[in-house]
């Protein structure tokens, strides 16, 4: 199973930046995906996934501004960033967590980088 993210980029704060993440391989099963992200010398934080059915979870700072979705045929999933500040720069991963025996898996990304700066 392979994670592919794409989208990351320069912005300036206020701008909007589109991630995208394709899963690839042999899936039977996903629970959630969402996006992760690390800043320096920071720990790694969820900042939205999406769960079967559809329902998202966003970190606070995010709420209002970002959007994660899905496309569950591609087993892609979307982060659309709008308002973006200087505090969103960050390395962005995407996740996938699969059911496993008895446990959840966990997949990642290569990591997409994101910085908001004028």
């Amino acid at each position: 199973v392979q994670l592919q993210a794409s989208g990351g980029g320069l912005v300036q704060p206020g701008g909007s930046l589109r991630l995208s993440c394709a899963a690839s391989g042999s899936i039977p099963s996903i629970n959630s995906m969402g996006w992760y992200r690390q800043a320096p010398g920071k720990q790694r934080e969820l900042v939205a996934s999406i769960i079967n059915g559809g329902k998202t979870n966003y970190a606070g700072s995010v709420k209002g501004r970002f959007t994660c979705s899905r496309d569950n045929a591609k087993n892609t999933v979307f982060l659309q960033m709008n308002g973006l500040k200087p505090e969103d720069t960050a390395v962005y991963y995407c996740n996938m967590k699969v059911p496993g025996y008895g446990i959840v898996l966990d997949y990642w990304g290569q990591g997409t980088l994101v910085t908001v700066s004028s």
